[in-house]
């Protein structure tokens, strides 16, 4: 397993500074009500306008507010701390909050940004600082805001979304999770575990049909990582050997090779830089739990070469870089899973 150095933090601080506070080119998720709704997106959305699009802006804020956190010297922290003091502010939160509340948003960035919102005020609720608590009561009724949401949506959504891309729920469900332990919010963890279940826990025997063309997210890997923070070790071993039972003989076999990225110019192509680093972050959060020891070790061996594929290419190209270094954090710097 690749370790997080601070020398490689910084590299991640200094990728992320570089795109969240750049507007341009830009790629919205707006419903036009009419004419008065043509605005540019700094105007649209004061704190997330940066970052091509709206998700990458705020997981790029999560990116910094972790790496702030995890490295007391980090070269960027002064940059980091001035940009949060800027845009972390009651009214710039409100201004988002206001856009949530238009009639058109009601599928904004759902689920994709929704779980990454909520990702950012988990990790802000972890710092310690005087900064870091006076952040994390700015950010909190945008996480509030985007709870209503799930909580709303949840009972709606009759069946999961399994695509590799923004719309997979396994994925919303997992970072959600993550904030409601974070927090301590009962119910709502209660509400994501009860959907889990519902969704995923009849699942067996999953055939791995990936990668696709444009796949950011390994949808059997989230799922299975979904499945070990709602199950616990011991559940989703019992689980987990029915999903995928064939792991110990090497199958599915695309699961433990690294996705071919012909073009990184290319937006969606460049997803399968992501899916590579998805794979390594939801092999690391299931790994502790398989209790084959060749399957562990297969996988740790895959988590490598995932890693390897991809990190050389999270800087570079725009189209991966204004993302990437988030989806590397999550797989060198993934809290421990629980018992």
């Amino acid at each position: 397993m690749r370790s997080l150095t601070k020398d490689i933090a910084s590299r991640f601080a200094q990728a992320a500074l570089g795109h969240v506070g750049r507007e341009w080119p830009n790629k919205l998720d707006h419903v036009m009500g009419g004419p008065l709704d043509v605005k540019r997106p700094r105007a649209l959305h004061p704190v997330f306008f940066g970052s091509f699009d709206w998700h990458s802006c705020v997981h790029g804020t999560w990116l910094l507010a972790r790496l702030y956190r995890r490295f007391s010297q980090l070269p960027e922290r002064n940059r980091i701390r001035a940009l949060f003091d800027v845009q972390l502010t009651s009214q710039n939160i409100a201004g988002e909050i206001a856009y949530l509340a238009r009639a058109e948003s009601r599928g904004f960035e759902r689920p994709y940004g929704w779980a990454w919102a909520l990702m950012l005020a988990g990790e802000v609720a972890r710092h310690r600082s005087e900064e870091g608590r006076r952040w994390s009561r700015e950010v909190a009724p945008l996480a509030r805001a985007f709870e209503r949401r799930f909580e709303a949506w949840l009972p709606l959504a009759t069946y999961p979304v399994r695509a590799g891309t923004h719309a997979n729920t396994a994925f919303a469900l997992l970072l959600a999770l993550d904030y409601a332990r974070t927090i301590d919010n009962p119910s709502f963890a209660t509400l994501c575990t009860e959907k889990a279940m519902q969704w995923y826990a009849s699942d067996t025997d999953c055939q791995a049909w990936e990668p696709c063309g444009d796949d950011l997210l390994s949808s059997t890997l989230v799922e299975a990582a979904c499945m070990r923070k709602v199950l616990g070790r011991d559940g989703f071993a019992r689980w987990f050997t029915r999903f995928l039972p064939r792991l110990a003989q090497g199958e599915p076999a695309p699961l433990f090779s690294p996705a071919f990225v012909s073009d990184r110019s290319d937006g969606k192509i460049a997803h399968l830089d992501g899916l590579n680093l998805s794979r390594a972050w939801c092999w690391n959060l299931i790994v502790d739990a398989v209790a084959d020891q060749d399957a562990r070790g297969r996988i740790k061996y895959a988590i490598d070469r995932h890693l390897d594929s991809a990190l050389p290419h999270v800087t570079g190209d725009y189209m991966g870089e204004h993302w990437l270094a988030s989806f590397a954090l999550l797989a060198m710097d993934s809290d421990p899973p629980a018992a």
